[in-house]
């Protein structure tokens, strides 16, 4: 999750890759509703609420380094747009009851034509760690990736010492495949990732025989 991209053209595939149909959230993303998240599409008026809930110290440690600015929220937003418009990736706004502010995002990227393979990420406001958040949303984006946009395979990195990362992906199913040594750049720094994965099959097993799951409409 610390390789999704937050700067327009920055780990993300061109046009030409995309090789994937219109369909009806190419156009626009449908809204994704849990028991107290929903996820929508990001708008250019989250950017002030994005700035301050992922620039934070903690909330950055492990991801690529999101904009620096509010305007460079606005552009990251503009861009998410056309590349979900090209069909080569999706970024959902995460909200919670009583206020519709993004508080977070999900991300899910194609790794080459279609959404065959795929990426994952995941970043919130440290103000919601801990209150179950993740988790609803987490379900609500593991069903659109693997019904809507038919990933086989969804793939995420999470650097070795991000505890918490690692643990919210093991919560949701993700199996630890390998360890990438030094292959992620951070402050001048080269980490360890573990590459973890979730496979269709595993996702419909897990869902088979989990209690029911919030709703997405």
């Amino acid at each position: 999750m610390e390789n999704m991209p937050y700067r327009p053209g920055v780990h993300a595939p061109s046009q030409a890759m995309c090789g994937v149909t219109t369909s009806d959230w190419q156009r626009a993303l449908p809204v994704l509703r849990g028991r107290t998240v929903a996820l929508r599409e990001l708008r250019a008026s989250d950017a002030a609420s994005l700035f301050a809930m992922l620039s934070t110290e903690e909330v950055s440690r492990f991801i690529n380094p999101p904009p620096s600015t509010v305007a460079g929220f606005e552009q990251f937003i503009a861009w998410t747009h056309r590349q979900r418009a090209a069909g080569a990736y999706v970024c959902f706004a995460v909200t919670v009851a009583g206020l519709d502010e993004a508080i977070g995002i999900f991300q899910v990227r194609q790794l080459g034509a279609g959404f065959d393979v795929a990426e994952w990420g995941f970043a919130l406001g440290s103000a919601f760690w801990g209150t179950g958040t993740f988790a609803e949303g987490a379900a609500l984006v593991l069903g659109f990736a693997f019904e809507t946009l038919h990933v086989r395979r969804l793939e995420a990195r999470a650097a070795v010492l991000n505890g918490r990362g690692s643990g919210a992906l093991l919560k949701v199913g993700a199996v630890p495949e390998a360890t990438l040594r030094q292959s992620f750049l951070r402050r001048g720094q080269r980490l360890d990732q573990t590459l973890y994965a979730i496979l269709d099959t595993d996702w419909r097993a897990r869902r088979a025989n989990a209690p029911a799951l919030p709703s997405v409409n």
